[in-house]
């Protein structure tokens, strides 16, 4: 080495700063990094199996062989990342997702339904497109919001949606969260419940046909299963009302849960029903109503909430959840005694509506617990195959396992919602997102800084004092109020407020005189008399006609009024009325 060479040290801040190279940059993604950073925490076998309880299972198998186990699920099963999506503000009650596993909607306690896109999610950016309430669509400002029981694609045809509130009428929406279909309501005043159009008291959930794109049943609080036909909102086509034999009851009950399936082999479709009085039956899917093909009068306990009820691919099987802790097998060819009991630990009352899902080809089945675990259940057993937690301590709503996504989609108490998935076997859905460039920020994200002018501004938009004042402190009026104000695409937030005009600075404040006269022509000529007007040109009209100067020697002479002393003094008189 030379003595004259300089030694310059690295300096790793002015490395940091000095950019690596020139030109426009591609954003790619480190999708090893995310898939790392959404991988879920492990747990030990022992600490879930004290969480549910099963120390029969302790005693014969010992730690290794839990670890063991525990990796041989996590390829199994598609549970070994999450992608953490919230985006509303109370428990998560229900969710659906379409066919093809590209759009979600979510419904909670917060009375309002959120239309979620995985297409347009990276991961920064997890939040809904669309927020509707399902019960203040109409024009009433005053008028009530309900708490979301069920959502559902339609599985024949996935631009409709069905979405069912506290209340007494069901409604249709479309993907894009546009209402399309109401149902009626029945006449509340009305004893007999065959003659009622529709139900008279809140609806519990309901399911669409397994083949038929236009045919849902809703189950309610007045004792009823109603079929209905989309296109005939006006009526239902079918009315099922269950007679209670519970003591007290005055033969009517609560209905708490439905499902309606078909057999892949090509049987006959099946309706099962559960009551509040603790009564499972069942009916033939494709009618007659009349009579129940089977019924158990203590499926469960009484007066407890059966909220969980699915059948399995082949309709051979049914499982139900009671409010009384227990999971129970069914077998639907011999609809009397359940084939499996075991003991579960149970949602809150406040919850008692929580899923029990089979698996898309009916391998297992997939419910939630109390303290936020997702269980995963043989199907001939119902012993757990996994358990694993998903939001410690808040309780496991509503699950549903998508079987072209490979991927299992849960809602909790907290307000979230979990995507669960595998990258080496879910495909699309979370793992698309998790595989995308995070997005770059931009001011134009924020739509309280910028909305889209093409359907105008409304007058809260006008920038005020207190708005100005809200904005230096680092809140805005549209984040403090959010049904106030327009969205990103102009529209209000609120369906139920009226356009507003707009209010311009000008329209505040009358400019003065001097600017109107020097500023806008002709403008002296408000004040100016039109008959005076006229008559100044008279003269030079009689002398230099420009019209009528071929007949200035036969034009007769202009005749004008002559204006009175009286009229120079009080005015022109007025029309005077006819003499007759």
């Amino acid at each position: 080495m030379d003595e004259d060479e300089v030694i310059i040290e690295e300096d790793e801040a002015l490395k940091q700063f000095l950019p690596n190279g020139f030109g426009k940059k591609t954003k790619e993604a480190n999708v090893a990094r995310q898939l790392e950073k959404s991988k879920r925490p492990t747990v030990s076998g022992s600490a879930i199996k004290s969480a549910v309880h099963e120390e029969h299972n302790a005693k014969d198998e010992s730690s290794d062989e839990d670890s063991e186990d525990e990796s041989d699920d996590e390829d199994e099963f598609p549970v070994s990342h999450e992608l953490v999506i919230k985006t509303h503000e109370k428990p998560i009650t229900t969710l659906t997702i379409d066919p093809s596993g590209s759009r979600f909607i979510t419904g909670s306690t917060d009375c309002t339904i959120k239309f979620h896109d995985f297409a347009s999610m990276t991961p920064n950016t997890l939040h809904a497109f669309k927020s509707v309430d399902p019960t203040a669509t109409k024009a009433s400002a005053n008028s009530e919001t309900h708490p979301i029981h069920h959502v559902e694609f339609n599985p024949n045809s996935p631009g409709s949606v069905l979405v069912i509130s506290a209340t007494p009428q069901a409604k249709i929406f479309s993907r894009d969260g546009e209402e399309l279909k109401e149902f009626v309501k029945g006449d509340m005043y009305l004893r007999d419940m065959h003659n009622t159009k529709g139900h008279i008291s809140a609806i519990t959930t309901g399911r669409w046909h397994p083949t038929n794109r236009d045919l849902c049943v809703t189950a309610g609080t007045d004792s009823t299963l109603r079929i209905w036909d989309v296109n005939m909102p006006l009526k239902q086509r079918d009315v099922i009302v269950h007679k209670s034999r519970a003591a007290g009851s005055a033969g009517r009950t609560r209905m708490t849960a439905v499902t309606w399936g078909s057999q892949i082999q090509g049987g006959k479709n099946l309706l099962v029903a559960a009551a509040l009085d603790g009564s499972l039956v069942m009916w033939d899917g494709d009618g007659p109503y009349a009579r129940p093909a089977a019924e158990i009068r203590d499926a469960h306990k009484g007066d407890t909430w059966t909220g969980g009820i699915d059948l399995s691919a082949d309709g051979r099987n049914a499982v139900t959840r009671g409010g009384d802790g227990l999971i129970k097998l069914w077998d639907t060819r011999k609809f009397k005694q359940p084939i499996t009991v075991v003991e579960h630990p149970s949602t809150s009352d406040q919850y008692a509506n929580t899923d029990i899902k089979y698996s898309p080809n009916a391998s297992s089945i997939i419910t939630g617990s109390a303290n936020g675990y997702l269980h995963i259940l043989n199907p001939a057993t119902l012993k757990p195959e996994l358990v694993t937690p998903v939001t410690d301590g808040h309780p496991l709503v509503t699950m549903l396992w998508h079987d072209k996504l490979n991927q299992i989609l849960t809602g909790s108490a907290n307000a979230e919602m979990h995507v669960l998935y595998n990258p080496k076997t879910s495909t699309r859905g979370a793992a698309m997102v998790m595989s995308k460039a995070p997005k770059r920020r931009h001011i134009d994200d924020d739509p309280n800084f910028t909305t889209d002018l093409s359907q105008g501004i409304s007058g809260d938009a006008v920038t005020t004092g207190d708005s100005l004042r809200a904005a230096q402190s680092g809140t805005s009026y549209a984040s403090r109020h959010p049904t106030i104000g327009l969205t990103v695409s102009g529209r209000s937030r609120d369906p139920r407020r009226p356009h507003m005009p707009v209010t311009t600075p000008f329209a505040k404040s009358q400019p003065d005189e001097k600017h109107v006269r020097e500023n806008i022509p002709l403008s002296s000529m408000r004040d100016e008399d039109p008959r005076e007007a006229l008559l100044k040109y008279a003269e030079k009209a009689e002398k230099d006609p420009v019209f009528t100067n071929a007949w200035k020697q036969t034009q007769p002479k202009t005749l004008y009024a002559e204006i009175s002393d009286n009229e120079e003094d009080q005015g022109p008189n007025k029309k005077r009325a006819r003499q007759h």
